[in-house]
């Protein structure tokens, strides 16, 4: 798969190391968790779907680490930089096994497969 990202000659120099940078300390606490764990919700209060999701896994007995980054009315531009990052548009961002699977919906369409097994 290829995502289309805005190439390098394509940025002016002045701003690439912002570019480069942004948000990369959120972007590494969540890439220590993903190595740290089997599964990881990122998630952000308000949302009902980041809670669908850990209900899910707590239904399914799977242990998980869960990251939660603000709210609908504060760090919305933090969270920016994890889209940038995965690709992906909305919360959750779910990682099993250090693989972006998508979304709750998502994640539902792994547990019913038994894909991700449940522990039970």
């Amino acid at each position: 798969m290829v995502r289309s990202v805005l190439a390098e000659n394509r940025i002016h120099p002045a701003i690439r190391e912002t570019v480069a940078t942004y948000r990369s300390e959120m972007v590494a606490e969540v890439e220590a968790a993903i190595a740290a764990g089997a599964v990881v919700v990122v998630g952000m209060r308000q949302n009902p779907f980041p809670r669908r999701a850990r209900r899910m896994l707590d239904a399914a007995g799977i242990p998980y680490t869960y990251l939660e980054y603000g709210g609908y009315f504060s760090e919305w531009r933090r969270r920016l930089a994890l889209k940038m990052w995965t690709g992906w548009p909305t919360f959750p961002m779910v990682f099993v096994k250090g693989v972006l699977i998508g979304g709750a919906s998502d994640l539902a369409k792994l547990i019913e497969s038994g894909e991700l097994p449940r522990k039970r």
